[in-house]
Order: structure tokens, then C-alpha cells, then sequence
């Protein structure tokens, strides 16, 4: 029988970092490097158009990350043997980078599903995160609904929390005040105490309330309590003055991305003032010379 290959597409949203990152026990009582990011739905994203031919060689226009996963890709889903696996990797992505909203991620997760849909072949999403870990060395949850805390240097859940969070708006803002944004791979592995270690468990446990019961306050909280935490690792000049901020406006916590420079202040958009409050504060964002990334309502 013939193999059916053709010109495959590709798409994967970003994210807008985290709601918690840290170090949490697995089903056996190992510690493992996980987080739980906060979709962006509707957002900026990747998209891959996959070209194959049986060259041997795959192209990707420079980005090496992007041509390790169609390699990947191919060695998965491919019918041809590895000398005529081979093909062109056109990406696209309005996701920006170096700020915590997995760029990369994105972009290697569509390539992978370019290259999958290449071969007719739709592809699970712990499937295409194994891949991108390997393509990247550590990845986002981009690929998987839900609420999930994920082990991104290893592609696997280690706990579902449920299948969506509690009713949000969030402001998204860029907390850099110039430069270059941050090489995510480039940090070295936080070290966490003895101590953060009880407190991530326990924020673990909050979060899963939260999404239980439908109650943003309480995650914007957990998200708060995780940027805490992370200060010592990967500071945020920024934070106190956006919780002071969220406060003062009546929200109920910030996130941040704990490997990069964008921040969400959170509100429960059924509390009275809400829409008021959430266009006040976005002004003063702005006036302190932040760039809005997004006011997501989820």
C-alpha cells in the first residue's frame, strides 16, 4: 500500500505564563519540576506549514529547535526509512518571545503537527509534548486542555485539576523596561527549600479547591503566593508595586511568568465595579509605562 503524505499544516496557542511553578511530589512520592500555566485563549500563536520531501534533510529556515522537532516528528510518523525522511518546515508566529509565553513551545508543537498531519496522523497530546521536550528540553503545556500541572522537563501530567479554571479577567501586561527578554533555558534549575517545597504543596492543594469550587479569588492568591516565592530565583522588580496596584483596584492576586517578563492581575469579573476597576487599573498600567499584552476573559 502507498503511503499518503502530503503538504501537512500545524497550529499551537500561547500561553500567559504562570499560575504556579515549583518543585511538587509524583503518584510515587518523587519530587518532580512542574507548573500549571494560564491559557490565552483567542491570543497570538504558531503556525507551521510542513512541505515533505525524501531528501534526508529537513530545513527550517534557522530555527534549530523547530528542525529538531520535525526530525522528531518524522522518526515518529514517517513510513520511509531515516535517509529519505526529509521535507521544509515554514513557521509563523505572532507570539513574542524572550517574555514568558512560550514562543518556543508554540512553535515547536505546530511543527509537529505539521509534520504529523503530513502523514494523516492526529497526533495525542502527551505524544506531541514528549516530542517537544526533546526537541527543546523543556516545554509548556500548550498541547493539552485543561488544567494541568505539568512536568515541563518531562512531558508528562503529573495532576489533573480540572477541565477549566474559574471564571476570569485577567490584565496581561509586559513588566520589562527595555532590553532583551530572557533566554528560559539559559537559567539554571531553581533550588527550592525544605520549606517552599511544603508551601508548593499546599498551593497545590489550593489550586485544586479553587478550580473545584469556581473561586478566582483563591487563585489569584495561589498565583500570588508562586510569584512570591520565585522572587528568590528569578526577582521581578515589578511585583510589589502590581499587587499594591491589583489591590487597590480590588482584584485578587497577580501572576507572573516565573521565567520571564509578563504579568497578569486578576479579577473575578462577577464582583460588583469589576469592568470599572479593570479599565482603571489598565489605565494606570499604561501611565507607569507598562505595555498591555492582553485583557483576557476566561
Amino acid at each position: 500500500m502507498t503511503a499518503v503524505v502530503r503538504t501537512g499544516t500545524g497550529h499551537a496557542p500561547a500561553h500567559h505564563g504562570e499560575l504556579l511553578q515549583g518543585v511538587f511530589h509524583d503518584a510515587d512520592g518523587r519530587l518532580r519540576r512542574a507548573l500549571v500555566t494560564l491559557p490565552h485563549p483567542g491570543g497570538p500563536g504558531s503556525r507551521a506549514i510542513f512541505h515533505p520531501d525524501r531528501s534526508g534533510r529537513v530545513e527550517a529556515r534557522g530555527r534549530e529547535k523547530v528542525r529538531r522537532a520535525a526530525l522528531l516528528a518524522l522518526g515518529e510518523f514517517s513510513p520511509y526509512p531515516p535517509g529519505e525522511r526529509g521535507g521544509r518546515v515554514h513557521l509563523t508566529s505572532d507570539v513574542p518571545p524572550g517574555i514568558g509565553m512560550g514562543s518556543s513551545t508554540s512553535d515547536v508543537t505546530a511543527a509537529i503537527r505539521a509534520v504529523a498531519d503530513a502523514h494523516v496522523i492526529t497526533p495525542g497530546p502527551i505524544d506531541v509534548a514528549r516530542l517537544a521536550v526533546l526537541a527543546e528540553g523543556a516545554s509548556d503545556p500548550v498541547m493539552i486542555d485543561g488544567v494541568v500541572l505539568f512536568a515541563q522537563r518531562e512531558g508528562r501530567i503529573l495532576e489533573t485539576l480540572g477541565p477549566s479554571l474559574p471564571p476570569m479577567v485577567v490584565i496581561g501586561c509586559d513588566t520589562r523596561s527595555g532590553g532583551a527578554g530572557i533566554d528560559t533555558l539559559a537559567l539554571p534549575p531553581p533550588h527550592y527549600t525544605e520549606r517552599e517545597i511544603r508551601a508548593f504543596a499546599s498551593l497545590r492543594t489550593a489550586l485544586r479547591r479553587a478550580v473545584d469550587r469556581g473561586d478566582p479569588l483563591l487563585v489569584g492568591r495561589v498565583a500570588s503566593a508562586s510569584a512570591r516565592l520565585n522572587q528568590r530565583h528569578l526577582p521581578n522588580p515589578r511585583l510589589s508595586a502590581l499587587l499594591a496596584l491589583c489591590r487597590s483596584h480590588g482584584g485578587c492576586g497577580v501572576q507572573i511568568a516565573h521565567s520571564g517578563t509578563v504579568a497578569g492581575l486578576i479579577f473575578d469579573p462577577r464582583r460588583p465595579g469589576t469592568p470599572r476597576n479593570v479599565r482603571r487599573c489598565a489605565a494606570r498600567l499604561t501611565e507607569q509605562g507598562l505595555t498591555i499584552t492582553a485583557v483576557l476573559d476566561l
